[in-house]
């Protein structure tokens, strides 16, 4: 069976850990955390673990998947995205994107193949060195930025103490959609998801 590529985008550094652009790196995180597996530096400029997501019916090991962040800024992701799929002989209907997403209310999860890039450019790199944006994409919503404030600086910024809360929700259900997605397929992910 084919192993599933699960990418977290982020900024690398501790600089912007805790931005609102990294909750695709942080949902990853959980991931790995969940699965107990220690990230390793991989030539392809990822952090890489290779894990076994949750568990089959009969208590047998979940499906093969590869969790990995790229070790680039955000927006020349593509590149190891795409070298890392190569090495593991990922195919394009088994790669997921975790990404913060502006035009979805703080907090809320939607999954989608495909589509367009709305001015992300994470997303942008990806496509392009995929050649395709026709892979899945775990959207996790970040709201839009208040008055004002310019959407780029918004992203880059970290959320305010009030919101710790909601968004150690919003990384455990960005996680649950990852194991909805590879253990029950899409449309059973967004039926759950999208019905909230």
């Amino acid at each position: 069976m084919d192993p599933w590529l699960v990418v977290g985008l982020g900024n690398p550094g501790p600089k912007y850990a805790g931005n609102r652009h990294n909750i695709g790196a942080m949902v990853l995180a959980e991931l790995a955390h969940q699965a107990g597996a220690t990230p390793r530096q991989h030539k392809a400029r990822a952090w890489v673990s290779e894990v076994r997501l949750g568990t089959l019916p009969g208590g047998l090991p979940g499906p093969r998947v590869v969790l990995a962040q790229p070790m680039t800024y955000m927006n020349l992701s593509g590149g190891p995205v795409a070298a890392v799929a190569r090495f593991y002989s990922v195919p394009l209907d088994r790669i997921v994107v975790l990404h913060d997403e502006l035009d979805i209310d703080f907090g809320t999860v939607r999954l989608k193949r495909g589509g367009g890039e709305g001015g992300h450019n994470g997303l942008r790199s990806v496509s392009q060195s995929l050649g395709t944006k026709d892979y899945l994409r775990v959207r996790l919503g970040v709201g839009r930025p208040p008055g004002r404030q310019d959407p780029a600086d918004f992203v880059l910024s970290d959320w305010p103490v009030r919101d710790r809360v909601d968004v150690e929700l919003l990384i455990g259900d960005g996680a649950d959609a990852v194991h909805d997605l590879v253990h029950l397929g899409l449309e059973a992910a967004q039926q759950r998801f999208h019905s909230r």
